[in-house]
């Protein structure tokens, strides 16, 4: 499926307002075009002539005078020209109020259909596996979430919606052109093809080099993101000013390719202007030759076919230049359509039943793990653990005891192989269903940029009341380390609760584990990187977690 008609999917929910806009769009052409053709009887009457020529030889001036002919008395040359400055006034008037229209809806299309994008793409990555997230750096995810969002939605609107605008205005100007004078007409369009045939190398080159510009443009955003989450290391290393280089060379990377993009992109105009100014000193020329040899173009047709030309120009530009700005705005949209097109691997089969929770045992028979073809993590693993009964998985490091703990919530699906609970695969199960009864507390312990009550309480549990949270802080033994806070409960633990210690913030994740009271529990290396008295403390509150649950250590 084309770039293109994957936006338009986003676009199909806001089809009224879409076309609504692109109507007040075209009605705005038309009044513009009616405003011009209104300067015929205007510069008649300036140049001292009858405001109604009924034998008028151009088909402008019949038009007009079918539509206004009540208007325009020859008698009465004062009153003729108020009514043409009355009907001017009340066009122009009608003519903004579609533009302010046109505008409007325009926005309220690209907007939802940015929003739109934006919850799709953050949708689609949560039903993606782990192995995308290790695959992937996260500041190319928030590039992509935040700018090429913002690129794309320039196809739908900006671009889109001005663009329908100025074919309109342009196909307008020309109908008005041609009922002046066919003939003249003709030569306003003789340098087209030749524009296009400038442009279409052009518009190649801008095509190829605005992807690489994106690309480096996420690479500069996944930059940042890593020097911020790693600051304590940067500082530590004494690295700041070999990050600082290394940011500067993404930067100027990013620099050359967005300049590199431009420098095509910006020919567009150049060479649209140089070819509008040809046409307009062509009908110059025809035109004064036609009106000084005494044909049947006048000088007030003159002037009004010349100033419908120079208002021709903008929109023919715009034009030309269109295609460039479309392109930049798809190359954006096909970046995030790289990510939707990605098979989501986070989603139940069908017909996966609920979990009823565990009875018997939990068992692997025969598991084998990859995470590359023919690396394998876990070779042939098989066990089983009673329900109530505590396991310890030992090991050296990278030896795969976190990707065995991955096996049972199904953060990974085992190649080879089949994880048993009471029997029956763990893959027939719905996810959330059987992540429900499961705790997880890891040596990588996450907390989120909110208060300690939400950290605690998060996920399924955010409606547990106050008193279980303290009551869960209580048996973690981060009650009182919690009240010595600025604001208890209350305060905001900062991005990746950076406000607490490595222990406080592993005893938060056992407080949370430990509310939701969850019947099997996984420990992956929970009381690693310790000091003697947080490890102490853990222990104890581990200790409590443990009563009465399936645990795997």
């Amino acid at each position: 499926m084309s770039r293109a008609r994957r936006l338009a999917r986003f676009v199909r929910p806001y089809g009224d307002a879409f076309a609504a806009g692109v109507a007040a769009a075209v009605l705005a052409a038309v009044l513009d075009g009616l405003t011009f053709a209104l300067l015929i009887p205007f510069l008649r009457i300036l140049f001292g002539l009858a405001p109604t020529a009924a034998a008028g030889t151009s088909t402008i001036e019949r038009v007009l005078v079918d539509v206004l002919g009540g208007w325009l008395s020859p008698q009465r040359p004062l009153l003729a020209l108020r009514s043409v400055v009355l009907v001017l006034l009340g066009v122009i008037a009608l003519k903004n109020a579609a533009v302010y229209l046109a505008g409007y809806l325009r926005a309220h299309v690209q907007e939802s259909v940015a929003r739109d994008l934006r919850l799709a793409l953050y949708t689609h990555v949560q039903r993606l596996g782990l192995g995308f997230f290790q695959g992937v750096r996260g500041g190319q995810l928030v590039a992509r979430v935040a700018a090429d969002a913002d690129q794309a939605k320039l196809a739908v609107g900006q671009t889109l919606v001005s663009g329908l605008q100025n074919a309109a205005l342009v196909l307008v100007y020309l109908v008005i052109l041609c009922a002046i004078s066919w003939r003249l007409t003709l030569v306003t369009l003789a340098l087209a093809p030749a524009l296009a045939l400038l442009l279409k190398p052009v518009l190649a080159g801008v095509r190829r080099r605005l992807g690489e510009a994106l690309e480096q443009r996420g690479e500069l955003a996944a930059q940042m993101a890593q020097s911020v989450e790693g600051a304590r290391v940067v500082k530590t290393h004494g690295a700041e000013e070999q990050e600082r280089r290394r940011f500067g060379d993404a930067a100027a990377r990013t620099r050359e390719g967005v300049l590199r993009a431009e420098r095509l992109a910006l020919l567009a105009h150049p060479l649209s202007e140089t070819l509008g100014a040809t046409v307009v000193i062509l009908v110059l020329v025809f035109g004064v030759r036609a009106a000084l040899g005494g044909g049947s173009l006048r000088p007030e047709l003159v002037s009004a076919f010349l100033a419908v030309t120079l208002r021709l120009l903008p929109p023919v530009k715009a034009l030309a230049e269109f295609p460039a700005l479309i392109e930049g705005a798809l190359s954006a949209a096909e970046r995030l359509f790289a990510v939707l097109a990605r098979p989501a691997d986070d989603v139940d089969a069908p017909g996966a039943r609920p979990f009823p929770g565990l009875r018997e045992t939990v068992a692997l028979r025969h598991v084998w793990v990859a995470y590359e073809p023919d690396e394998w993590v876990l070779r042939d693993v098989t066990l089983s653990v009673r329900r109530g009964e505590v396991v310890a998985i030992v090991g050296p490091s990278g030896a795969g005891k976190s990707t065995l703990a991955d096996l049972l919530p199904r953060f990974v699906e085992p190649a080879r192989g089949a994880v048993l609970i009471d029997g029956l695969p763990a893959s027939g199960y719905e996810r959330r269903s059987l992540r429900r009864h499961l705790g997880v507390v890891s040596q990588h312990t996450v907390l989120f940029n909110e208060t300690v009550r939400d950290n605690i309480a998060y996920g399924d549990q955010r409606g547990a009341d106050d008193a279980a949270v303290e009551a869960a802080a209580r048996a973690a033994n981060a009650h009182n380390f919690i009240m010595r806070l600025p604001c208890g409960y209350g305060t905001l633990l900062g991005e990746h609760g950076s406000r607490l210690s490595g222990g406080e913030r592993q005893r938060i994740a056992i407080a949370r584990a430990l509310l939701r009271d969850a019947p099997i529990l996984i420990l992956d290396e929970a009381t690693s990187s310790l000091d003697v008295e947080s490890e102490r403390l853990v222990q104890e509150a581990i200790a409590r977690l443990l009563e009465g649950r399936t645990v795997f250590v």
